[in-house]
């Protein structure tokens, strides 16, 4: 098979299968990251159920979804260049087989033990697929990486705001919170189809006089980080992914019980849409968003500006649980963060050459989902110890007061590139 011959790194013998066009390879490459993410937000409403059948409190739930975002960073280190030599296809293959792991046993979970065994399978499976999906969305459009960059953040955003709807819808069914789950495991059995079928390109070879377990193995990062002028742009990119997951962070895993107070009822199909407004909103704003460099260096500021108010207000309405409020705030801090992001993806994805595109990216998204992990564990320590309205609105509040910061050093930032 083809598949092995990659896994290998060696070029097949024939060059068989199905020689598919950019435009089905875009949408394949596209699709991978997006049902995955999909499969990863699918609990989001379904937690404080789980919560009550299962017995565990916030901090359960802020370590069921902080085992996901650990398993996930710890593959974007150990595996995140595993695309540059097994090839693209080849890493999302193995991406797609380790998300239907992770879905049906998070389908069949009766402990918290085996809700974060699930999760992290999740995890490893959006962690390999993550730079093998951006590199082969750059490689397809070598000449536009301003929309290989802009699909690949639709594709993340968009699944994860599709995810929670999804997941509270299909759990009304007759066959429960597995339901989800268990129709993902299938969704992502038909993708896998194609994916096997189609022919690698171009076909991975290992390098001359390397082995292969050493090319496999773990590197550090630290090369990735471009070189200066691009490096400051890097990490304030850096600096805005972690506020933005770590805001995701929140309003996927503890959010629905805020909406849940203010409205007076749960009902996990509204908690689901609600949860997954602000990335529904970072979906829509990524692609509306006009193309441009110049633009973009005023978009990162303008964006964090937008977040910062937008938090300020959440914070608010949490703490008078006036759900129009909350609403309201959720869908503008998600175009804020979704301009501020795209901006600095877009000048990191077009400072960085093609070879070096997908280590980059994982640094990128490193830092990124860490903000979904380390911040949102200790909200749900916090939970614990003042109450869920009080951590949530000093949690608000305090990344009300960075994305101010940011905002500052993005202005500061575009003034010295001017």
């Amino acid at each position: 098979m083809t598949l092995i011959a990659e896994l290998r790194m060696r070029a097949p013998a024939a060059r068989t299968g199905w020689d598919a066009t950019r435009t089905v390879r875009l949408v394949l490459s596209g699709s991978v990251l997006f049902l995955l993410l999909i499969g990863a937000n699918l609990a989001t409403p379904l937690y404080a159920g789980l919560q009550q059948r299962l017995g565990y409190g916030s901090l359960g739930t802020a370590v069921a979804f902080a085992s996901y975002v650990l398993a996930l960073v710890g593959v974007l280190v150990s595996a995140g260049h595993w695309s540059d030599h097994v090839g693209r296809r080849a890493a999302m293959v193995l991406a797609v087989l380790v998300g239907m792991a992770g879905s049906a046993v998070f389908a069949f979970a009766g402990s918290l033990l085996q809700l974060c065994a699930g999760r992290a399978l999740q995890g490893m499976a959006v962690g390999l697929a993550t730079g093998a999906c951006a590199a082969a969305l750059r490689e397809l459009l070598p000449h536009r990486p301003e929309w290989a960059s802009r699909f690949t953040l639709l594709a993340s955003s968009g699944g994860v705001a599709l995810g929670p709807l999804l997941g509270g819808a299909l759990a009304l069914t007759s066959g429960g919170p597995a339901v989800p789950f268990l129709l993902h495991t299938a969704a992502l059995g038909v993708l896998l189809v194609p994916l096997v079928l189609v022919r690698a390109r171009p076909a991975p070879q290992l390098p001359a006089g390397a082995r292969q377990g050493r090319v496999l193995a773990p590197r550090s990062l630290r090369g990735a980080v471009p070189a200066p002028p691009a490096r400051a742009s890097f990490w304030v990119a850096a600096a805005t992914g972690f506020l933005s997951f770590a805001l995701f962070g929140y309003q996927l895993a503890l959010s629905p019980g805020v909406f849940a107070r203010a409205l007076g009822h749960g009902s996990p199909p509204l908690l689901g849409a609600l949860a997954g407004l602000s990335l529904a909103s970072s979906a829509v704003s990524q692609v509306l968003a006009p193309a441009g460099r110049r633009r973009g260096r005023t978009d990162g500021a303008g964006g964090l500006a937008v977040l910062a108010a937008s938090l300020a207000a959440l914070a608010w309405g949490t703490a008078a649980e006036n759900p129009a409020v909350l609403i309201v705030a959720s869908a503008a801090a998600g175009l804020g963060q979704g301009t501020a992001f795209r901006a600095g993806f877009d000048a990191v994805a077009a400072s960085v050459p093609a070879t070096a595109h997908a280590r980059t990216v994982s640094l990128l998204y490193v830092v990124t989902y860490l903000g979904s992990a380390v911040p949102v564990v200790g909200l749900g320590a916090a939970v614990g110890a003042v109450g869920l309205t009080a951590a949530a609105v000093g949690f608000l509040g305090a990344c009300a007061g960075a994305a101010a910061a940011l905002a500052a050093a993005a202005l500061v930032l575009g003034a010295r590139r001017r």
